[in-house]
């Protein structure tokens, strides 16, 4: 990509026939060069990146899947951090991704990610509820929850 027709000595049509060539080759490299750019961000982890070149048709189409595609990585990232922190760091239980428009595999680690930590959010529950009677002199409470 980026080469340029070069044609020395023509005029009239040949030279508007060889400017337009190099301006749709040089429109093209930039589209193509933007494109590489993010998607090789995205390939490295890099979610801030998005493309901004002026574009129609389908390359247009390919422009807008791949920004629609960063933006739900990028939801589906901060949802995950969001409820890992919420139960690893903060203590805080029962937190739920909430990741609008995403289907397939993006879907179902979604649907993973609550799964675990509701299981994580009911086995404290349950933990903590046996040893507060266990700390009130209680001894009848067990715990009953399911674990592996």
């Amino acid at each position: 990509l980026g080469g340029q027709a070069r044609v020395e000595g023509v005029g009239g049509t040949w030279k508007d026939l060889t400017d337009n060539v190099n301006s749709m080759a040089e429109n093209l490299t930039g589209q193509v060069r933007n494109i590489a750019e993010v998607t090789t961000a995205v390939a490295l982890g890099d979610l801030s990146k998005k493309i901004t070149v002026d574009v129609k048709g389908e390359i247009l189409e390919l422009k807008n899947t791949i920004n629609t595609m960063v933006d739900q990585l990028n939801s589906f990232a901060s949802e995950v951090t969001r409820v890992a922190r919420e139960v690893g760091s903060e203590g805080k239980l029962g937190g739920q991704a909430q990741v609008r428009g995403v289907a397939g595999t993006w879907k179902d680690l979604t649907d993973n990610v609550n799964s675990m930590a509701e299981n994580l959010t009911g086995q404290v529950r349950n933990i903590a509820e046996v040893t507060t009677a266990v700390a009130s002199g209680d001894l009848s409470k067990k715990i009953t929850v399911a674990v592996q």
